[in-house]
């Protein structure tokens, strides 16, 4: 799997319609119109997110690997 920073994930969700909704800390929240989910995205300089959250966050917003 491709490594994203924060920055990179926060560009891609933006991309396929998420908007940014607040920022708590380092933390971005993003919001989609008509979901009720919420994307929390760590952006901590350009440190790269684990896979482990990168994977939950791409299955929350409803993208795959083939979007990165």
């Amino acid at each position: 799997m491709k490594q994203l920073s924060g920055k990179e994930m926060a560009r891609l969700v933006e991309q396929h319609g998420w908007s940014l909704l607040r920022v708590n800390g380092s933390h971005h929240i993003y919001g989609c119109v008509g979901s009720i989910v919420r994307l929390s995205i760590p952006i901590h300089s350009n440190r790269p997110l684990k896979t482990g959250l990168l994977r939950h966050l791409l299955k929350q917003a409803g993208l795959t690997e083939a979007d990165l």
